[in-house]
């Protein structure tokens, strides 16, 4: 009998091309996820509780991919007969930078990841950047140093957007990609990118989706149920409007997440790079992804969510880290609406309806999942967490951080 204790999802791969194989739970986990791939090639994603044991037939598979990722696999087909007629245009070069602060023990496996994809020695125009942001030992620059084809940058003042702006400054490539450091990145991520570039040579971003790289605990099969850092496979080309959304683009959380995106550099130089007010580290870790993403759309450059564009995200193992992290994305979003609020004087509308929905959203997620996408209640205390972050966010906490960012610059002239 299954022990119903157990608290793990089993992650597998299912080509749709291939004959579907019967599909038996080993009793040690509680459900199951399935990265969906055509021809090899990222099409969607889903994940469902089930006792161990359970066996799923190849009729049961076929089912489940119909109702989840029907749809996507037809788009699919119908991209890869129509990007045949694209012009075939020679890949700029590209940086990819990472930037960590004392975690050489993941930097590790996410540099391992890219030497094993034939990133690190590709022979085309590809950099990959490491920026040590205010380490306080030695232990990541040790480690670039076994990477030979891997550049080190010391960036002293403590800040993930500090170390991002150090970032664009060092890079020389026309566009610039940013991975966290605990990240795996898919086989399809390079052509993803060059893909969409070519398609969407206009473009000033690009993004994909993130996938959870374990479902191990409680917190990362909770935190994965809700929707993750953002899973949707659809190719999107994000523009002026979006018919759909009236405070299109407040929020900015449909475009994509921080840890996987990339821009064109000189539309980041243009925008005078991310704002290191924002993603600050305690008591400010978030809204810079976000805020330049909205900056990059209202200055009328189009951002691509291209599907092949996927990574794998370690997410947080221990519940009250996720409790944290919900909490930061409650400041991190309101932040970054104040200083948007502040700064987009003709946005403001939209700006405050947003703000609203914003907090009758969160309620929803208690009282009314119906009326939302996904249909799962979330936890009450990680709702209440993350509106109360929003409160804090939204109630001067960009006025407070950018009175601390002038005191660091100050530090560090």
């Amino acid at each position: 009998m299954s022990n119903s204790t157990n608290i793990a999802y089993q992650i597998l791969e299912l080509e749709v091309e291939d004959a579907l194989p019967t599909v038996t739970l080993p009793e040690r986990y509680s459900g199951v996820a399935f990265v969906v791939r055509r021809r090899d090639k990222p099409v969607g994603f889903f994940m469902e509780a089930m006792p161990g044991g359970s066996i799923l037939t190849p009729e049961d598979l076929a089912t489940r991919l119909m109702k989840h990722v029907g749809t996507q696999i037809l788009r699919e087909k119908i991209y890869d007969e129509l990007k045949g007629s694209l012009d075939h245009r020679e890949f700029p070069a590209l940086d990819i930078a990472i930037c960590t602060h004392n975690r050489a023990d993941v930097l590790a496996r996410c540099l391992e990841n890219l030497r094993e994809l034939g990133i690190l020695d590709s022979h085309g125009p590809i950099r990959v950047l490491v920026v040590d942001n205010a380490p306080s030992d030695d232990q990541t620059a040790r480690l670039v140093a076994t990477f030979p084809q891997v550049t080190y940058i010391h960036e002293p003042k403590p800040g993930l957007d500090f170390a991002r702006n150090r970032a664009v400054r060092e890079a020389a490539g026309e566009l610039i990609a940013f991975l966290d450091d605990d990240v795996i990145v898919d086989r399809c991520w390079l052509e993803g990118l060059r893909d969409s570039w070519t398609a969407n040579p206009d473009a000033g971003a690009f993004t994909g989706p993130v996938l959870p790289l374990e479902l191990g605990t409680k917190a990362q099969i909770i935190f994965e149920q809700m929707g993750g850092f953002g899973r949707a496979f659809d190719r999107v080309r994000f523009g002026s409007v979006l018919a759909e959304s009236p405070t299109y683009p407040c929020g900015a959380g449909m475009f994509g997440a921080g840890c996987n995106m990339a821009f064109r550099r000189q539309v980041l130089i243009e925008l005078g790079g991310f704002d290191d007010a924002l993603d600050t580290g305690a008591p400010l870790p978030g809204g810079g992804d976000l805020d330049m993403f909205y900056r990059v759309v209202r200055a009328g450059y189009p951002l691509v969510r291209e599907p092949k564009m996927l990574i794998y995200h370690q997410h947080r193992r221990e519940y009250g880290k996720l409790r944290h992290q919900m909490w930061t994305w409650g400041t991190g979003s309101m932040a970054y609406v104040t200083k948007s609020y502040l700064t987009d004087l003709s946005e403001r509308p939209k700006i405050r309806r947003w703000v609203a929905w914003w907090f009758v959203y969160q309620l929803s997620k208690i009282f009314v999942p119906f009326l939302r996408r996904n249909r799962q209640p979330w936890p009450l205390d990680l709702v209440i967490v993350e509106i109360c972050g929003g409160i804090k966010g939204l109630f001067g906490e960009y006025h407070r951080s950018m009175n601390r960012i002038e005191a660091l610059r100050r530090k560090y002239v």
